[in-house]
């Protein structure tokens, strides 16, 4: 099982992310497209990166805006393989 974050790591981690934010618990972030279409193919794409990690996000889709909320359920918080997947997941946005 991995190590949890602990809140010194996090903190740094979250610095170096764009626009997301949490706690040892669970980090989230919110991403914005133009229309609905636009929040889907990001979340396909998301969930190709996710099965590659076999780490899975969770998914709330509000037209154009895909709350994303990553923790390892397994830890029970907040690892590096989920910094790693949000990391993913901005690649994924920015195309």
């Amino acid at each position: 099982m991995a190590d949890l974050l602990n809140p010194d790591a996090l903190h740094t981690d979250l610095n170096e992310l764009d626009d997301w934010h949490g706690d040892t618990s669970a980090i989230h972030k919110t991403y914005v497209f133009d229309d609905f279409a636009g929040a889907i193919a990001f979340t396909n794409r998301a969930a190709q990166v996710a099965e590659g990690m076999d780490h899975h996000p969770d998914i709330d889709i509000r037209w154009n805006k895909v709350t994303t909320t990553i923790s390892s359920h397994a830890a029970g918080g907040v690892t590096e393989q989920c910094v790693e997947l949000a990391r993913g997941l901005d690649g994924v946005a920015r195309g």
